[in-house]
């Protein structure tokens, strides 16, 4: 454990300090051995329980030891040259892969770089063995650990178990997409493929699964629909049913399609980034649905992806999409009057003291926006107003606090509150 700068303690289970060390890093205790680094630009080494140096520093990271293997690292820039060493500091597996896991049960996944030019992108995985031996090509964009002789594996379409050998393991299903299999007490298959859970049977039949159809008060449902065109681009989409009328209920469908990013993406090309989008009902009430939609895009190589969330507010006696405009009487500055009661929040209320000093300008006549029973909710995207870690800064005003200018005959209104 760290005591200070430069200054580290190994502690027995009784909270006794069995030994300190003046470095700059001092990983935990693996078999014997501790990983360690003098100088905080220095390379990493590994040195006994005593502060002997066993491994010199040669390495610019070094992994705890296992059964006698270590990951290590010997690249000097922002690429990775992983490779695994024994106690001695014998190579084992030379050090030259984009990156090696440890999948347990003395296997090794070893990773070569999907594109050498942007290695950061992800690797393909082969199985090795404990010596290095590599027992299958690189077929694999994703493995697990391995329990009980299985590992779960993912190629560009398909999730299967696969045995101690790399191979598939026979007896068990496959399922189309990514994700991972285990097998459960009792022989069932927990499969979370595409970020949604089943249950299989061995033959593959599925036990249970997510339910993909929302039910509202009939006629009203919301369907989800996948479209996955990409192995790195994925979204759960809505569909609404029970619109009477059939060209509105196409229309707020086609937009839906639209709003969730539903569009062409090239099947076979490594694209820079991953997506994923999805939704919620985020409201309902008599004939008004709210709808949540949210995204994730993530970079290759970012230190984190751009997150995005707009709600679709649906009238479903006929299919009309609400805007925010259509809450307030015409002709009414709802801007205005919106503006400043956001604008005396930021100041008068502690929660958002987190708001970019002079950032805030006031709401546009198109903000961001959804409603509940009694309020109106105004937010703001990410780094708009305030720092990327508060998400999505929201402010709820109840809808007694602009009753004067509140369309209380209008549809949206109407829509939830006859």
């Amino acid at each position: 454990m760290k005591i200070a700068d430069n200054e580290y303690a190994l502690i027995g289970k009784d909270g006794r300090t069995i030994a300190t060390y003046a470095y700059a890093y001092v990983g935990p205790l693996s078999d014997g051995l501790l990983s360690f680094q003098k100088e905080a630009a220095g390379k990493y080494g590994y040195m006994d329980e005593r502060g002997t140096v066993a491994i010199r520093p040669a390495y610019t990271s070094a992994f705890p030891f296992r059964e006698g293997r270590a990951i290590v690292n010997v690249a000097e820039d922002f690429r990775s040259d992983y490779g695994v060493i024994d106690k001695r500091g014998k190579v084992i597996v030379k050090p030259e892969y984009n990156d090696v896991r440890d999948l347990g049960e003395r296997r090794f996944a070893l990773g070569r770089a999907v594109d050498p030019d942007q290695p950061f992108i992800g690797s393909r995985y082969a199985i090795a063995d404990w010596n290095g031996k590599r027992l299958t090509d690189y077929l694999y964009r994703d493995v697990s650990d391995y329990k009980h002789g299985l590992a779960s594996a993912s190629d560009a379409t398909q999730t299967y178990l696969i045995d101690l050998g790399g191979k598939p393991a026979p007896g068990y299903p496959r399922a189309e997409g990514s994700g991972s299999l285990t097998v459960e007490e009792g022989g069932l298959i927990k499969a979370y493929i595409d970020q949604r859970l089943s249950y299989l049977a061995r033959d593959g039949r599925i036990v249970w699964k997510q339910n993909t159809v929302i039910p509202l008060k009939a006629p009203y449902a919301v369907k989800e629909l996948k479209f996955k065109p990409n192995p790195d681009y994925l979204v759960y989409y809505p569909e609404v049913e029970g619109i009477a009328d059939a060209a509105g209920q196409r229309a707020v469908n086609a937009k839906l399609k639209e709003m969730s990013q539903v569009k062409p993406i090239p099947a076979n090309q490594q694209l820079d980034y991953a997506y994923s989008g999805d939704f919620e009902v985020g409201f309902y009430k008599q004939q008004l649905l709210e709808l949540e939609l949210t995204g994730y895009n993530f970079p290759f190589g970012a230190a984190h992806g751009m997150p995005t969330r707009t709600y679709a507010i649906i009238d479903l006696t006929s299919g009309r999409m609400f805007a925010l405009k259509d809450l307030f009487k015409p002709g009414s500055d709802y801007v205005k009057v919106l503006s400043d009661i956001v604008g005396k929040q930021i100041k008068e209320d502690p929660q958002y003291s987190y708001v970019f000093p002079d950032a805030y300008k006031g709401i546009r006549p198109d903000q961001p926006f959804f409603v509940t029973a009694n309020a109106l909710h105004l937010y703001f995207q990410p780094y708009e107003i305030a720092p990327y870690a508060a998400g999505f800064p929201t402010f709820t005003i109840p809808f007694t606090q602009f009753g004067n200018i509140l369309d209380t005959e209008g549809a949206f209104w109407k829509s939830f509150h006859q």
